[in-house]
């Protein structure tokens, strides 16, 4: 009589849970997994969010801790480390800054066998961010980066042992956004058929949604009917929308906030655009590209990887505008050249950067760890 084999309890941290690029690429690690072989659980340390319960339709439980800034911390850190005592897990797996730090201190107190950490960004904003990996790296037993970029940023500018990372990109639900019936845009006051560059990301400094409206700017003094479609929510917002004011071009600027139905959005526009001034491996380039739609987008971490420019889209340098307005402009004066590069995009996804392929590959590097 056979025995069946008991799934393997594999813990996942994260800062938080609302509505981003590392939540939605951990929710779709832990629903990807093969339950017959890992038993996972999240443990969250802000509040309820989007993707908890998104996670807990899948059928995994979630744990939130409700952290309210650095005084919350300590509170945190017992609650978590008292949780992992209960599940024991055989492998920790943390997201984001505050994840990966209470997380890993939490793990190692709770012993917890095995602890990998994901580096997600290459972060030249927060420069302390990286001391603090690498004065508590020693706790980890892997990193996983999302990008070959982000390694080399985690090695040359945090400092972090090139034998303990390895990289496994984002992926993405291909055949959601490959398949999607565009969406109508006269809802949002775009004419049937104009042409609409989009950008989808949380509306904040690093994804250069300031620079992708001064470069609008530019685009519409000579192309007056084009509209600038941007998905997505954040502290930013009204000071953005306070700028496209400021230069004449908010009528033709469209803020719609955070939706669920990008893949829609995305099969309907003509154009899209990643203007971000650092990244690591971009969901919503990902999702893009599998969307079959031409890509512009800064030579930014984890988009280098993607984009090749003249083959699977344009990249241009972070932070310039006018460039980015020039390139924009030559991308829509070409566009048959475009729709070519981008069909060779979205083959490049479906081969490489699927959630299948992602989920194999975590449970491939778990399965050498234990």
């Amino acid at each position: 009589m056979s025995v069946v084999p008991t799934p393997i309890p594999v813990a996942f941290c994260i800062t938080e849970l609302d509505r981003g690029g590392a939540e939605l690429a951990m929710t779709q690690l832990v629903l990807g997994l093969d339950r017959t072989e890992w038993l996972p659980r999240v443990y969250c340390l802000g509040p309820q969010s989007y993707f908890a319960e998104v996670i807990r339709s899948g059928g995994v439980n979630v744990e939130c801790f409700n952290a309210a800034g650095m005084t919350t911390l300590p509170r945190v850190l017992i609650q978590l480390t008292m949780a992992f005592r209960r599940f024991r897990p055989a492998l920790l797996q943390t997201f984001l800054f505050h994840g990966n730090l209470i997380g890993r201190l939490a793990g190692r107190l709770a012993r917890v066998p095995r602890i990998v950490s994901g580096i997600r960004v290459a972060d030249r904003h927060n420069h302390w961010h990286g001391h603090l990996d690498r004065l508590t790296n020693a706790l980890v037993d892997h990193n996983v980066c999302v990008s070959d970029g982000v390694a080399e940023f985690a090695i040359s500018h945090s400092g972090l042992n090139a034998q303990k990372i390895s990289v496994i990109p984002n992926g993405v639900d291909f055949n959601r956004f490959a398949a999607a019936e565009p969406a109508n845009l006269q809802q949002f006051g775009i004419p049937n058929g104009a042409t609409t560059l989009i950008t989808v990301g949380r509306l904040e400094e690093q994804k250069g949604i300031d620079i992708l409206l001064r470069a609008a700017s530019v685009v519409l003094t000579n192309s007056p009917s084009t509209h600038f479609l941007i998905v997505g929510d954040g502290p930013d917002r009204q000071d953005l929308q306070s700028l496209a004011q400021r230069l004449g071009i908010a009528n033709s600027v469209h803020f719609v906030g955070a939706r669920d139905d990008v893949p829609g959005l995305l099969a309907a526009s003509t154009v899209f655009v990643l203007p971000s001034r650092w990244e690591g491996m971009p969901n919503a380039l990902l999702e893009a590209m599998s969307a079959g739609l031409p890509v512009i987008a800064t030579a930014a971490e984890g988009s280098r990887d993607l984009v090749h420019t003249g083959r699977t889209g344009m990249l241009v340098t972070p932070g310039l505008w006018d460039e980015l307005a020039k390139v924009i402009q030559q991308t829509l004066g070409q566009m048959p050249a475009a729709k070519k590069m981008a069909i060779s995009a979205q083959s490049l996804v479906n081969e490489y950067y699927t959630t299948e392929l992602v989920s194999t590959a975590y449970g491939n590097l778990y399965r050498r760890l234990l």
